[in-house]
């Protein structure tokens, strides 16, 4: 998965778009980052995210909000939501989602920093919210920190 010039990337302006049906990291594209000598923060917000049970084969529904300070490479949004797509499909934890979605990302992109929330409609009454993060260099431990304890404590406080 290398840097692609934004004229050689496959999904965004292809006219046609085929929407996978099985889970493929490989339909992640790239482009080179304008501004590599500046930390700034990228979100991308998936309020559509499917997947299936893997026990049961029930569809299960979330939220995934994407959050990461690029380096050289930034991820092409199309091509993010063929491959969230790709998960419909898919089998597999709320939490092991997350963490796929995150290892992927950080071996197409090698991020700064990046975190992965799912947020996940109830299912048999209980709601699921997984949060991963990770950090290239010591200098992100304190944001990643932050950051972790940040949402422990949004979803530790009781809802009223």
């Amino acid at each position: 998965m290398s840097i692609t010039p934004t004229d050689k990337l496959r999904s965004l302006g292809a006219g046609h778009t085929e929407y996978p049906v099985d889970y493929d990291p490989a339909l992640l594209e790239t482009f080179d980052n304008a501004h590599p000598g500046r930390e700034y923060l990228v979100t991308l917000d998936c309020p559509e995210f499917t997947s299936l049970c893997p026990k049961t084969g029930q569809p299960d529904f979330g939220h995934i909000i994407i959050s990461y300070i690029p380096r050289q490479r930034m991820v092409e949004s199309k091509s993010l939501k063929l491959y969230l797509f790709s998960f419909r499909n898919h089998g597999d934890f709320h939490e092991d989602c997350v963490n796929i979605i995150m290892n992927d990302l950080i071996r197409l992109m090698d991020p700064l920093y990046i975190e992965v929330t799912g947020r996940f409609r109830p299912r048999g009454g209980i709601s699921i919210i997984p949060f991963a993060n990770h950090y290239a260099d010591e200098r992100h431990r304190p944001l990643a920190e932050s950051r972790m304890a940040a949402v422990m404590a949004a979803v530790s406080s009781p809802q009223l």
